[in-house]
């Protein structure tokens, strides 16, 4: 049905403004909120926060207050699912990169490198 699409690209409109007039700190520290998918059979909707948002100590906080107020406002949203693109799809906040330290060689070649002594 046409109406649907109307419905739907209403829907997807609503969320988008949703963001701006509730979370305007995403764009005024420099991050992003975009709608990736809305399913409207479930009421499912799926955001990713980009730029500055993506390890940001304050995202997890800024997610969960978009979770709990969205499907307060707007009633056909029964759950928001959002992601800062660091979590590599386990929720752990990887970003895909590990701690190197003074000392650690990273590549095979090498030889041992011991890096700086400490003091005492």
């Amino acid at each position: 049905m046409s109406t649907e699409t109307q419905d739907g690209d209403d829907l997807e409109e609503r969320v988008a403004n949703f963001l701006r007039r509730n979370f305007p700190q995403i764009q005024m520290h420099g991050g992003s909120a975009a709608v990736q998918n809305i399913d409207r059979e479930s009421g499912e909707v799926s955001i990713a926060l980009g730029g500055a948002c993506s390890g940001c100590g304050i995202s997890p906080m800024t997610i969960q207050a978009i979770k709990s107020r969205m499907v307060k406002e707007i009633p056909e949203i029964t759950q928001v699912n959002a992601s800062t693109g660091m979590d590599d799809g386990d929720g752990m906040g990887g970003g895909g990169m590990s701690p190197s330290f003074p000392g650690e060689t990273v590549d095979e070649g090498e030889e041992d490198d011991e890096g700086p002594q400490a003091p005492f």
